[in-house]
């Protein structure tokens, strides 16, 4: 019987990461996370252009990891975390300007390491960017309780309900 994704879970899991001072300062928003997806968003601002006046490549580099990351994060057991093992970025396309919409999909949990994808595109639906994820699956270690304390947030709900 697969287990049930507690949306009060989700939902706080979005709010704590959402204030999380790497995320502020790329103005990086999760809007949502669910079994074998996320869904990243930003608005290009000067801060995320290169001395040429484009976007930086550390900036698809941070969206891809982060979609990734979260597109495989609702699977996962409770205490369980995730290291990146691997980033593979794929710059399609140059861009100065906009919202950049970021669609992370889970490819395969295994029992060690993940493997998740990521597509950044505008809001024309036009693709900028693509990369893969690998992660590493660690117990105990860079876990959502971890990063409630680190950031001195409230316990969260359950992941699963019964």
């Amino acid at each position: 019987m697969a287990r049930k994704l507690n949306p009060e879970h989700v939902q706080a899991v979005i709010d704590l990461i959402n204030t999380g001072p790497y995320f502020q300062l790329l103005s990086m928003v999760v809007r949502d996370i669910g079994p074998g997806y996320s869904l990243v968003e930003t608005t290009m601002e000067k801060k995320h252009l290169n001395p040429f006046g484009g976007i930086h490549g550390g900036v698809y580099s941070s969206l891809i990891d982060t979609a990734a990351y979260w597109a495989v994060y609702c699977e996962l057991d409770e205490n369980i975390g995730l290291i990146s093992l691997d980033l593979n970025v794929d710059n399609l396309a140059p861009v100065k300007e906009g919202k950049l919409i970021v669609k992370g999909r889970r490819i395969k949990i295994g029992r060690n390491v993940c493997l998740a994808e990521a597509m950044v595109t505008n809001e024309e639906g036009k693709p900028l960017a693509h990369g893969t994820s690998k992660q590493m699956i660690t117990r105990g270690l860079q876990t959502i309780e971890q990063a409630v304390i680190a950031m001195g947030g409230k316990p969260l709900p359950p992941k699963f309900i019964e």
